[in-house]
């Protein structure tokens, strides 16, 4: 009795992790480009080959262990050598080797052809987020992260797209060929859609090649699939694909962000405003490595807590935070953040957790040092 209760409450529980894994999916989806869709019609072509080499190879060795078993009164018979057995199995794995060798030949030949591409974009890694620039449309931006910090250290339930959405996505147009140029600023990154069929390495000091052409509009995510740091899992990959029109009318809009972002520096910020402003910064860029309380991760990542940079002299300061710091992973952020919200962190920084220095460093100063004037660079805080 004992027994069959055990397999009944085997069975249950096998028909309720059925019923909770029924989206499962164990195989490559098609993508939403010609290239993701050739490469899974040529992974089925070989899988199913595969499976008609197992079906024959183990039917032909089950039937030969059942019908000469030894209870059959079965003896081996012994050769040496058979000419047509050693030509057969020399032309059949030939053959299915061509192919095979053909239909992919025909994919990597078209994987690996960026010609005549209509619109150029530049990726570059960073430990760990995306930088775009638009080659010839003046734009240039960084994707980074935006899952909250409480739900990566298991305070909120994860949400729907955890670890898989940014505050930037990379906008491109459907129905247009896109040349990919990848490299990155500090290790070896790898820049993977797999809806596009692009997984791409990006090495510091080279530019790699890929190319895609989107069909259908939508957002599809991917993430780096290169081990590049304790971040690694935190740098995905947001593409959303438009229509050609509606591409063009993004573009117009984000240049004439980029304009309100150079007026916005020129404008007088109060302390409360740029705090405020300071914190989403923060929270955003920097908190993964200095922790959101400041106390930072010693010795590599230094608490901001009471530090003598955030509490000593506003320049250097200053100086860290846009030029990074040699020979550590503090990054330079001069091109990654705007004038503005470079003054708001910097300031947050120094009058966050206690620090209270009372000293608010104005965009304006923060512009004045990007454009190279001296002048700027050597002010005090307000």
């Amino acid at each position: 009795m004992g027994t069959i209760r055990t397999i009944i409450f085997g069975l249950s529980l096998t028909l309720l992790s059925l019923s909770a894994h029924a989206e499962w999916a164990l195989n490559l989806s098609p993508g939403v480009t010609e290239v993701s869709r050739s490469v899974y019609d040529l992974h089925m072509t070989i899988f199913w080959i595969c499976v008609a080499i197992g079906v024959v190879v183990f039917g032909v060795m089950f039937w030969s262990i059942f019908h000469h078993r030894k209870s059959r009164g079965a003896e081996a018979h012994h050769f040496h050598e058979h000419t047509l057995v050693e030509v057969a199995w020399t032309i059949v794995p030939l053959g299915i080797l061509i192919a095979m060798a053909v239909p992919a030949t025909a994919t990597l030949v078209k994987m690996y052809d960026p010609s005549e591409a209509d619109l150029d974009v530049q990726i570059t890694g960073y430990q760990w987020k995306w930088r775009y620039t638009y080659l010839d449309q003046d734009l240039d931006f960084f994707s980074n992260l935006t899952t909250p910090q409480e739900q990566i250290g298991n305070e909120q339930a994860k949400g729907e797209h955890y670890l898989l959405e940014v505050d930037r996505h990379l906008v491109l147009p459907t129905d247009t060929k896109i040349r990919l140029l990848l490299t990155a600023n500090d290790v070896i990154h790898s820049w993977w859609v797999p809806a596009l069929a692009v997984k791409k390495d990006a090495v510091p000091g080279f530019i790699n090649e890929a190319w895609t052409r989107i069909d259908e509009p939508g957002i599809y995510r991917g993430q780096c699939a290169e081990l590049c740091g304790k971040d690694h899992g935190f740098m995905p990959i947001v593409v959303e694909a438009v229509p050609p029109e509606q591409f063009q009318q993004w573009l117009a809009e984000v240049k004439a962000e980029k304009q309100a972002e150079v007026a916005a520096a020129e404008k007088s910020w109060t302390l409360d405003e740029l705090m405020t402003q300071g914190e989403q910064v923060y929270l955003r860029a920097c908190a993964a490595c200095h922790q959101p309380t400041g106390t930072g991760i010693p010795p590599a990542f230094p608490a901001l807590k009471g530090s003598p940079v955030a509490l000593g002299d506003v320049g250097t300061h200053i100086d860290i935070v846009l030029n990074g710091s040699p020979a550590t992973a503090m990054q330079a952020f001069r091109d990654q953040l705007s004038a503005t919200e470079l003054a708001a962190v910097i300031t947050y920084e120094r009058n966050a957790w206690g620090n209270s220095t009372g000293e608010a460093v104005s965009p304006s100063q923060i512009a004045g040092i990007l454009a190279g004037n001296a002048d700027t660079a050597g002010e005090g805080a307000q």
